[in-house]
């Protein structure tokens, strides 16, 4: 009886820190967007030689791979001319196509907001206008690289205000930048000092080796702010489905196994995807839990890592589930069973990227595959 009472009163304190009584900002509800692209009718009702194209809906990204490897040139520009949304946004199609395709499935929106995003330096391997509109751009030469690491980002984050302006380092493509710089593999070419992390700790040195590419991925609906939206995991379980698929696609063009770096709620859309993709790691940062009690509760083969620095307000969250509300276990907390990542010098929320901080030089250690 006892320990129910302690429960209620952990409940009704996390009720009453996500109505904002604690600090926690209100939110909107948002419906998550779910769902082959806008276009998909269109497509479904074409052809390419005779052949029927993949459905959206329920062709694998290794069917989507497959099938465009039994078209010529002629035949793929012609789908990236009449579908752009579509082929955009089709995991398991080439790299390129998609590139191309979002360029212009970008422009043809008239959309102020999206205008930078179809500037022609620009990788963007994903765009979907619908609802606040979600995007994932690559930074580096995914095509060939020999590392892969995917930013998930947390609240407040869509295709609308991706490329507004932020503090430095913030924001999933101030985070993919500075991380693809700490690993030496800016667009310089350049070596970057990033250490490695051994047992929970950074010992110096450079970081060498293969090619880096980066993917900040915004390609789930985020809740905004952090109320009842960022309390629950509604979001984050669309978002889940949405990340294993994606991951999936980079398989099937023969990208490596990625590293998952997953900030706030975007820890949450990680820990129910971690099960359903081939990461190698999976980084959890400024987490109010992963929807697990433990790190093998989330039943992947990946090495789970945790940071959180110390004025970082997360902390602040209760650690609880209760009917529905909550996201569980403090992934740093030594009964989680994480390894950690040191973050003593982190300052606030979103400081884990920046330059010279322990938590970047572990980052880079571990998006390389040299941390241990």
């Amino acid at each position: 009886m006892r320990r129910f009472g302690r429960t209620l009163v952990t409940a009704a304190l996390a009720v009453a820190v996500v109505g904002g009584t604690a600090g926690w900002a209100s939110g909107d509800s948002q419906s998550a967007v779910t769902g082959p692209p806008p276009g998909s009718a269109a497509w479904r009702a074409d052809t390419a030689y005779g052949r029927a194209l993949p459905d959206p809906s329920t062709a694998t990204p290794q069917e989507v791979a497959r099938f465009f490897a039994g078209l010529d040139e002629a035949a793929r520009a012609a789908l990236v001319r009449s579908h752009p949304v579509v082929v955009g946004n089709l995991d398991g199609a080439p790299l390129p196509l998609r590139y191309e395709a979002n360029r212009l499935a970008v422009a043809a929106t008239g959309d102020a907001r999206y205008a930078s995003l179809a500037a022609p330096d620009r990788r963007i391997l994903a765009f979907d206008p619908r609802g606040r509109g979600q995007v994932a751009e690559v930074f580096g030469d995914l095509e060939h690289a020999a590392h892969v690491s995917v930013i998930v980002p947390g609240s407040d984050n869509d295709a609308a205000s991706y490329d507004a302006r932020r503090a430095p380092h913030t924001g999933p493509a101030g985070m993919a930048r500075a991380l693809r710089t700490a690993t030496g593999a800016n667009a310089a070419g350049g070596s970057a000092a990033a250490g490695s992390v051994t047992g929970g700790s950074v010992a110096g040195g450079s970081v060498t080796g293969g090619s880096v590419a980066v993917i900040a991925w915004t390609g789930y609906t985020t809740p905004v702010g952090v109320g009842l939206d960022a309390a629950d995991g509604r979001l984050a379980a669309a978002g889940a489905a949405r990340l294993a698929r994606f991951t999936a696609g980079l398989e099937a063009v023969g990208a490596p196994d990625p590293v998952l770096f997953c900030h706030s709620y975007g820890s949450v859309v990680c820990g129910l995807a971690a099960r359903h993709t081939d990461a190698t790691d999976v980084v959890a940062f400024g987490s109010p839990g992963m929807r697990a009690d433990t790190a093998d509760g989330l039943h992947t083969g990946a090495r789970v890592w945790a940071a959180r620095g110390p004025s970082d307000w997360i902390a602040d969250v209760p650690n609880v589930r209760f009917a529905g509300i909550g996201h569980g276990a403090d992934p740093t907390s030594a009964a989680f069973g994480a390894r950690r990542v040191p973050a003593a010098d982190v300052r606030g929320h979103a400081g884990y990227f920046t330059p010279g901080t322990q938590s970047l030089a572990a980052f880079a250690a571990i998006a390389k595959g040299e941390a241990r």
